[in-house]
């Protein structure tokens, strides 16, 4: 039996080495059939003696049931964005804050990596002593999808790091498909007479989200990793940390290390001019100051570091014919105009509509009816009319006459002073009440299964939907009655109706569609405020006094809950039994404020999620990573490397029962934090 598990390991050992030979360093070093030869032999084994099968067994890639759907997880830092550069001008701009806020002149070296920005797929992968253990998708940046299933079935990501890491080690980079591999893929299912994708990245995207990972696993994704979810304190540099990365089993971006911001320039280029020739698509740069230091020196604004940025490459246009100019109603009251064109490939997306923006766009670039125009998708995502070909413009194409009245209501428009949208004042137009009824059900707001946009024009259409809370009141008899609406379907949607009514505060907040609240500012108010109700009340100094909430915010806050027809929908929709759950981490104290805690080792009265809401419920703050920093590390069982560091540094180090009993015996902080979950 000894000599069984032994022949295990090392056939693990052997086929795992040769998987990274294959995926990460594109050198095979045996044979297919030698490769199949090696996985036949262990998965008898493994079959003959379950009891030896280990974690990283190749074997595991594949073969796990069909999942009902994904299960939400919690980043323990965010997954932040990256704000976006377009010309040389702004690349100096960066370059010059960055110095201003460092305080050093232009004639000091101020050192950046540059590296291709993949369009892909975010993802975090974390691994416990070595063991690939979790997947979370980007999602919002704070919560993210567990697709773990499904990454354990990419041949790029490691089940075990080559090198063994005591802990817990949290590692971001992107998931993509393989140009290469997306264009036969394509062509084998438009021979199996099945829909196409549209691009390799949201070929990668339907491919990663699969509830069955056997699918995932018919798939060759792939994968390169380039951040730690928190500056390590042991690898000085972005350009040793690529290098660290790679020793682990990953594949790594070809990072350039850049003296300053003429090398960058010299960089941008290089990628620019080879985009074509990387096995991925690129859509830009990633420019970071190489320091980590300097990083932690100039930490972050917002949503994004002060760092980083991407460096947007120019879209790839395409010519056609816009065949109509119509106008589009949003759930604000928005109208903007939108070019029906001739279709047309532009980026490997076939497309059909771009968008004018506003009627002082249209008029600037005087897009008339007939004419022939650039098309773009903005920043490789959105199609835009980038301008007119003049000399092709036909005779009888006349200038756009932007309407004065709503197309769909004829409420006369308005156009508050200092804006260039125009808006129908009429919150009950029915393409108002559509909009925002689609928004509310949204997947990142009250993610309401099942009512899609087709779903709620119907409704709307039928006169059994007005306003948000009438989605509430729908019976099963009224359902029925809609086209092609079955008893099944029916039943489906008032479970997913009821369902959705304790979604978090955030999401329901973000749901409303309050002018200027996106999900992260829903975050802050739904933190800050711990109900509805207590952010109804709020006035405007005490907005403010939230931090990432300016005057036009807490201006548009306010006068959304002091609207009488909102009173009335959240009247409605307390009394019909949507009451959304407060946040765990609402502030209770400030008996941590300022304070900055580490939690390491296996846990075992407490998730991860839960102790670190509950320190910063206290006004506490997390970190990843040990420093001097640290005022106190929380220490479960198999602590490892970070109970050491914690030790040298004299910080204090507390277990479970310590924690809960800092929080216990200090004025009486509220039931949540007496509890040991």
């Amino acid at each position: 039996m000894i000599d069984v598990n032994k022949r295990i390991q090392t056939l693990v050992h052997e086929l795992n080495e040769h998987a990274y030979r294959y995926y990460v360093c594109d050198q095979p070093t045996i044979s297919d059939a030698q490769y199949d030869a090696i996985f036949r032999e262990l998965s008898a084994l493994e079959t003959k003696h379950p009891e030896y099968v280990q974690d990283d067994s190749p074997t595991r890639r594949v073969g796990a049931p069909v999942k009902e759907g994904f299960q939400t997880a919690v980043h323990t830092h965010p997954m932040v964005s990256l704000n976006n550069l377009f010309d040389d001008e702004e690349l100096t701009d960066f370059d010059t804050r960055l110095r201003r806020h460092l305080h050093i002149d232009p004639k000091t070296e101020l050192a950046y990596a540059v590296e291709p920005k993949i369009d892909g797929l975010g993802i975090e992968l974390v691994y416990e002593d070595g063991l690939l253990v979790r997947a979370i998708t980007r999602g919002d940046g704070q919560t993210g999808e567990d697709v773990t299933v499904n990454v354990r079935t990419i041949g790029a990501i490691p089940l075990r790091l080559r090198h063994q890491i005591q802990g817990i080690l949290e590692i971001r980079g992107e998931i993509y498909f393989p140009k290469h591999a997306f264009a036969a893929f394509n062509q084998s299912r438009t021979d199996n007479g099945e829909p196409t994708f549209a691009n390799p990245r949201n070929a990668a995207s339907g491919s990663l989200r699969q509830l069955d990972p056997n699918i995932t696993a018919e798939r060759p994704l792939s994968a390169c990793m380039y951040a730690l979810a928190s500056i390590s304190d042991e690898i000085k540099t972005h350009t040793e940390l690529v290098e660290w990365v790679s020793e682990l089993g990953f594949k790594t971006l070809p990072t350039r290390l850049c003296r300053n911001i003429d090398d960058v320039r010299h960089a941008y280029n290089y990628f620019l001019h080879h985009r074509e020739t990387f096995e991925y698509e690129m859509d830009g740069v990633v420019i970071k100051v190489n320091s980590h230091s300097t990083q932690k020196q100039l930490g972050s604004i917002a949503r994004a570091p002060r760092w980083a940025v991407a460096y947007k490459m120019p879209a790839q246009q395409a010519h056609t014919v816009v065949d109509d100019i119509q106008i589009q109603v949003g759930r604000t009251g928005v109208l903007t105009p939108v070019a029906h064109l001739r279709e047309v490939e532009v980026g490997g997306v076939v497309v059909s509509r771009a968008t004018l923006h506003n009627a002082e766009e249209i008029a600037r670039k005087d897009v008339r009816i007939g004419d022939t125009v650039v098309v773009q998708r903005a920043g490789d995502v959105i199609p835009e009319v980038v301008h007119v070909v003049l000399e092709l413009r036909p005779s009888h194409a006349h200038p756009f006459l932007f309407p004065t009245v709503c197309p769909v209501c004829k409420t006369d428009v308005e156009r508050d002073e200092g804006e260039v949208a125009w808006r129908c004042p009429n919150i009950d137009c029915i393409a108002q009440v559509r909009e925002r009824i689609v928004h509310f059900a949204s997947r990142r707001a009250m993610e309401i299964e099942g009512l899609g946009n087709k779903i709620v024009e119907r409704l709307v259409d039928a006169g059994l939907v007005h306003r948000i809370e009438d989605l509430f009141k729908l019976t099963r008899e009224q359902l029925v009655t809609l086209e092609r609406f079955a008893e099944k379907s029916a039943d489906l949607l008032l479970a997913a109706l009821e369902e959705c009514k304790t979604r978090p505060l955030a999401r329901f907040i973000f749901a409303l569609g309050i002018r200027h609240v996106g999900e992260h500012i829903a975050a802050l108010l739904a933190h800050d405020a711990g109900s509805i109700d207590t952010l109804a009340r709020m006035e405007s100094q005490a907005l403010l006094e939230i931090e990432g909430i300016g005057p036009e915010v807490a201006a548009s806050v306010i006068a959304f809950f002091r609207n009488p027809s909102n009173q009335q929908t959240l009247k409605a929709l307390a009394a019909l039994g949507v009451r959304p759950t407060e946040p765990l981490n609402k502030k209770t104290s400030t008996l941590f404020a300022g304070k900055i805690f580490v939690v390491t080792g296996s846990l075992e009265h407490y998730t991860r999620d839960s102790i670190h809401a509950l320190i910063q419920a206290h006004g506490g703050k997390t970190a990843g990573s040990v420093s001097k920093k640290t005022d106190y590390l929380v220490a479960g069982a198999n602590a490892g490397s970070k109970l050491a560091k914690a030790e040298t540094l004299g910080i204090t180090i507390l277990t479970e029962q310590e924690f809960a009993a800092l929080l216990n015996n200090t004025n009486q902080l509220g039931e949540a934090s007496a509890i040991l979950i």
